[in-house]
Formats: structure tokens, sequence, C-alpha cells
């Protein structure tokens, strides 16, 4: 799938931390992967994003980047999934409806609806700091999404698992973030409904998909597949994506709803 040879291909093409962008060093199963990262589509955030993450890479890269034009032609569809299975960035083959794989939609779903959200922010025009977040988040979903595809229990790839790691600090920094905006904001004492404009709106929306890919890679943590930072990123995440949606509300000159018991 798409999103989730980014490692491989920044690492097996030595990118710009060093090494050679000699395409002969590829062996022929990594010729084979960066063709699925060209050409498929399953589980990606669109092939448009994917294509603006590449570019500035394959400018780095001119062997490899031809080497890549070459494997691809034209066509986004290689019929591999035809019968219900997918691979994961280890190269085994599950099948499409794999825990992992359910957990992997979820993300991605989720910086989909994120991606909505920064849109209707950057063209409310009034957080330019919460749409550049937003920006940041989408990319380290990318990252998780890589993460839930490289199991933790496949012991014979502890390269790929080294390089596909969700960092503690991608949580701290959504605290702080989230204590940024927190402080600008009026004390909370009641429930509010989601509301209070496009951005927020939207935001609010990412935040129930969020909850949903949590509960989806919970059980990929206990069974020791994911990391449990993959869970706590998730978890914070749903934290910020409510913060952020006030803070939208609020910057947009918008009036929270709040929740009112039936008489």
């Amino acid at each position: 799938c798409v999103l989730y040879f980014c490692p491989f291909f920044k690492q097996d093409g030595r990118d710009q931390r060093g090494g050679t962008s000699d395409p002969t060093m590829l062996s022929r199963r990594s010729a084979q992967l960066v063709t699925a990262f060209h050409s498929r589509a399953v589980y990606s955030v669109g092939l448009a994003r994917c294509a603006s993450m590449v570019s500035p890479l394959a400018s780095q890269t001119q062997p490899f980047a031809g080497t890549l034009g070459r494997s691809r032609g034209m066509k986004v569809y290689t019929r591999t999934g035809d019968k219900g299975q997918s691979s994961l960035y280890t190269g085994e083959r599950r099948r499409k409806n794999d825990d992992v794989f359910h957990a992997l939609g979820d993300v991605d779903e989720l910086n989909a609806y994120i991606g909505i959200a920064r849109e209707h922010c950057r063209a409310a025009g009034n957080t330019p700091e919460l749409t550049e977040h937003l920006d940041e988040i989408q990319c380290r979903l990318m990252d998780v999404g890589s993460h839930l595809a490289t199991p933790r229990s496949d012991e014979g790839e502890s390269a790929k698992m080294q390089r596909t790691k969700v960092q503690d600090a991608w949580v701290a920094r959504l605290e702080q973030w989230i204590d940024a905006m927190d402080a600008d904001l009026p004390p909370l004492k009641n429930f509010i409904l989601p509301s209070g404009g496009p951005g927020s709106s939207a935001l609010h929306l990412a935040r129930t998909v969020c909850r949903r890919a949590e509960r989806t890679v919970v059980p990929l943590v206990e069974s020791g597949v994911a990391d449990g930072a993959a869970g706590r990123y998730l978890n914070r995440l749903s934290d910020f994506l409510f913060v952020a949606a006030r803070y939208a509300c609020a910057k947009g000159g918008y009036t929270e709803t709040v929740w009112r018991k039936d008489a």
C-alpha cells in the first residue's frame, strides 16, 4: 500500500541522510516494493499527497527516481490485491480483513478527515498555527501507518522496526500544543455539542474517527504487534482534536453549542 513503504523508500534508496542513490544497490524484492509504493492506493491518503512527499526525495536521488519511473509506467493498479490479500511493509501478505488492515484503514480515514479540517481552517485564515499543526499531524499519521504495517512480532525485521518506531516525543509535542490552545480558551463548564463552524465541526468529526482508530490499535498493542507509543499517540491526538475544535470555534467568532438536558 502506498503510504506504508515510505520508510523503506527512504532507507534502501539511501536518501539525503547518507549512502548511495545507485539503483543497482536495490534488490529484486526492493524493486517490487518500490513498484508497489507507486502503484497501490488501497489504504493510502491519496496519490496526490503521497506524490507530494515522494517528489522532494526523487529530486535528490535522480538515478533512483529514474528507476522508479521506469518501473511503474503510468499504471495505478497492480491487480495483486484482487484475491483479497495485501502486503505489509515486511513483505508478509495477509487477508485485507486482518486486524492490522482494519487499524491501517482507520488511521488512513482519520488522516483524510484531518485533511478536510485543515482545509477548512486554512480557508478561514484565523488559525495559521493550527493549520501548521494539522499538517504535521498528517505526516505523523503516515508514520503511524508505517509502524502498524511493520509488526513488532516479526523478529527478523529489526532494522525496519527501528525505522518505523512511533516516538514519545510526538506525544509530548501534542501535549504542548494542547496546553497552548487551552490557555487561550474559556474554562469548559458544560458538555458541548460538535458544532462551531466548518473547521470546528470537521475537527470534532476527526476526533470521533481518532477514537475509533485508537480502539482498533489497542488489540494490536496488547498482542505485541504494535508498540504502546502508537496507542498513546492516538489517545493524545483525540484530546488535541477536541481542544483544537474549541479553538477553531473561538477564533472563528462562533459560539459553542451547550448540551441541554431534556425537560
